[in-house]
């Protein structure tokens, strides 16, 4: 009889934990199909106890919960959550019977991994950023094996437990990608001219709508590039409402980007933020970035990714503060340097890692 493996993935708060999580699961049912049993840990009241069980997966929520960076009475109630949640999590771990566990960081995977740790169950941390966290830097200490997107995080673990493999991502990201005809076509646009993506997560759009305001109301209804500027559901109406006040041609606007594919495929240059997921996706696609990487984020790790690829020529970074009066001067100076878009994208190429999935499914079958 086939051995059925258990293994207990865990991560979220946002969707930068949570879908490198399922590309894991996916990719573990491609490989074990029936073998293995899965269950996802996660925090209660975050959006992964929404998203997960709609993606098909059985979920166990935690009544974790971060401290506030300002001072605030709900961080008094922090150390009672936390050794709720680690009981809470033995259970889980007890219950399930779990082979293995493996953390994509956010609010859960610390008690699940600690709890593991202690349980002499094998963990696995998939540490997505270029300056580990610390909570991942105290679990990597007892953990069997530390999966990472960047080189060089022999500053944060044991060199003989790290694997490089990358950013898991969900959807097939490749230089090859949708046909840039068909993609240019579906936005209106043609190959005459250089098209600028401007893209940012839900709430991280703020300051590159901004930026963006900024530089429209200083043409004279003419663009002189074409633009897919994603706005965010937040911002929607109020984008909408200043492009009526200033009507400005070769400009595409929504709130919401739903094929990928097709605006990497038309794109010349990105105008973006830094998180890892999106640094994953541009090294796959070779799109040449420019980085406006976001400050509200733990440990500035934004900055960090974002730098790492400005150090191997694969990416130019502007910091937030700057955007608005330099970011776009500075893309449409290099959408004119061919040269300079070209080298990027072979260093972009170099940086790829397109079997990140497998390659950590390999390592938690190592373990089991």
């Amino acid at each position: 009889m086939k051995k059925q493996y258990k293994i207990i993935l865990s991560g979220g708060g946002t969707g930068g934990h949570i879908y490198p999580a399922v590309a894991v699961a996916e990719a573990l049912r491609r490989r074990l199909g029936d073998a293995v049993e899965l269950l996802f840990v996660g925090a209660e009241g975050k959006m992964e106890m929404e998203k997960v069980p709609a993606l098909g997966y059985s979920i166990v929520g935690l009544p974790i919960a971060g401290l506030q960076r300002r001072l605030d009475w709900h961080n008094l109630l922090v150390p009672f959550k936390v050794l709720r949640s680690i009981r809470r999590a033995k259970e889980a771990i007890r219950s399930f019977g779990a082979d293995v566990v493996v953390g994509f960081g956010g609010y859960a995977s610390a008690p699940v991994l600690w709890a593991a740790q202690r349980m002499g169950v094998p963990t696995l941390i998939q540490e997505q950023n270029s300056y580990a966290g610390l909570t991942n830097k105290i679990l990597g200490k007892r953990a069997r094996k530390i999966c990472t997107a960047y080189e060089g995080m022999e500053r944060f673990f044991p060199a003989d437990r790290i694997r490089l493999t990358g950013n898991p991502l969900r959807g097939n990201f490749s230089k090859e990608g949708a046909d840039r005809q068909a993609a240019l076509a579906h936005y209106g646009f043609t190959a005459e001219r250089k098209t600028l993506l401007v893209v940012g997560g839900s709430l991280g759009t703020r300051r590159l709508n901004e930026m963006m305001k900024r530089w429209i109301a200083s043409l004279d209804g003419e663009c002189p590039v074409q633009v897919i500027w994603q706005t965010g559901k937040y911002y929607e109406q109020e984008m909408r409402a200043f492009l009526a006040a200033h009507p400005t041609t070769n400009i595409w606007q929504g709130a919401f980007i739903d094929r990928m594919d097709l605006v990497y495929a038309a794109a010349d240059l990105v105008i973006s933020r830094s998180g890892a997921g999106t640094v994953s996706e541009l090294c796959l696609v070779a799109k040449p970035v420019l980085f406006v990487p976001s400050p509200n984020v733990a440990e500035d790790h934004q900055t960090m990714n974002a730098r790492a690829l400005e150090r191997e020529g694969a990416a130019v970074v502007v910091s937030d503060a700057a955007c608005e009066e330099e970011a776009v001067p500075q893309a449409l100076a290099l959408l004119e340097d061919e040269a300079r878009l070209a080298s990027m994208r072979t260093h972009l190429e170099r940086l790829a890692r397109p079997r990140a999935a497998e390659d950590i499914v390999d390592e938690i079958l190592k373990l089991l």
